[in-house]
């Protein structure tokens, strides 16, 4: 067990003295322990740099940069790692000093190969423990935000039911005066007295009427229990349709509209509207993060089990990495007010878990997002 052990300890031995180095080398090899080497203080740092190492065995007296120095460097690269300091028999303060540096021991030279094999597994020991204890922090941080969530969308079910009622009746009422005023404002003579300014009113209660009746009908729709309706489907034409209905927002930015197939199956069965209104939504995200002269794609593969792989890319702006986990969670938008609901992601990933699918994001920050769904052919073929 503690062959297998020692074959995942990352070590890294920096000495000035070669034949001290080759010779401990070829002792840890016996063992499992596969050691990469350096000769100077400057070396190590550099090939930390590079990979990642568990222990560091790190001679105190070097030409150049000192142990010490070297100690504190890992220190202030926050690296993840342990360091085993060697030292001479007349330098034994140095030691102390680097175990107030931080270091996790210090052995004397000449070292006795067991005792040094027993500290770098005993560092080995802490290292894997702090990860643990990392991981369970991380578990402990997604389960919370799990739970918050779950409570969300609770409270975001029993918001809905009233919301509807208590919202969505005022909004009939305030469109219906504002259209009977737009009425008699059209009748009026052109040279009504601010006619322009009313006119412009008229126009803001409009817009924001349909933009709270927006917000409702996203709210229903997440937390409504429909009915399913599956149909064959042509996953080529529906993309293609759905291209269509947003041609018209892509050339006010001129934008390039796209769609690529390789392979999808034929007689795919699913739910069209919810599948169009996925798409929809994100097609309509990605033309609004695209600067113009960019791209929006919509791209088809099927995959071996015969479900889909729907991508619908973008050359936008990308999104920041610290908001990549917060996308999809209801009423956060990144848009300037009046522009979204922060609701289009939520209500997509809704939808696609609902027919059995995923959804995940991949984005760069100046080079683009790219939305990836996962469909399964909902009537297994005969």
């Amino acid at each position: 067990m503690e062959m297998q052990a020692d074959k995942q300890i990352r070590l890294l031995l920096v000495d000035d003295e070669e034949d001290f180095r080759q010779t401990l080398v070829k002792r840890l090899n016996k063992r499992g322990i596969t050691a990469s080497q350096a000769a100077s203080g400057e070396a190590g740092l550099a090939l930390l740099a590079e990979r990642p190492m568990d222990v560091v065995v790190l001679d105190v007296k070097m030409p150049g940069i000192s142990g010490l120095e070297v100690l504190r460097r890992i220190k202030q690269m926050a690296l993840p790692t342990e360091v085993i300091l060697l030292t001479g028999h007349a330098a034994t303060q140095d030691g102390v000093e680097g175990i107030k540096a931080g270091a996790f021991d210090y052995l004397s030279k000449p070292i006795e190969f067991e005792h040094l094999l027993g500290k770098i597994r005993q560092a080995h020991d802490r290292i894997v423990t702090i990860r643990e204890k990392q991981l369970e922090a991380e578990c402990r941080m997604r389960l919370g935000q799990q739970m918050i969530a779950t409570e969300r969308l609770a409270a975001l079910g029993t918001l809905a039911a009233g919301v509807a009622h208590e919202i969505n009746n005022p909004l009939a009422i305030i469109n219906e005066a504002a259209g009977y005023m737009r009425l008699l404002l059209n009748k009026q003579a052109a040279g009504l007295p601010h006619r322009e300014g009313f006119q412009k009113a008229l126009d803001k209660i409009e817009s924001s009427v349909k933009r709270a009746r927006t917000i409702t009908h996203q709210l229903l729709g997440s937390v409504r229990k429909n009915e399913s309706v599956l149909a064959e489907v042509d996953l080529a034409e529906l993309a293609g349709e759905t291209l269509q209905l947003l041609a018209g927002q892509a050339r006010d930015k001129n934008l390039k509209l796209e769609l690529e197939t390789t392979t999808h199956p034929k007689g795919f069965w699913i739910e069209p509207n919810q599948v169009r209104q996925v798409l929809i939504n994100l097609v309509s995200n990605a033309i609004h993060a695209t600067p113009a002269g960019g791209r929006v794609w919509i791209r088809l593969a099927g995959t071996d089990g015969g479900g889909v792989t729907m991508e619908v890319g973008d050359t936008g702006t990308g999104i920041p990495k610290e908001n990549l986990e917060k996308i999809f969670e209801p009423f956060f938008s990144t848009k300037t007010p009046g522009q979204g609901t922060g609701l289009g992601l939520y209500v997509s990933r809704q939808i696609v878990e609902k027919l059995g699918g995923t959804i995940e994001v991949r984005s760069c920050l100046g080079q683009g997002s790219q939305f990836i769904l996962q469909l399964p052919n909902q009537v297994e073929p005969t």
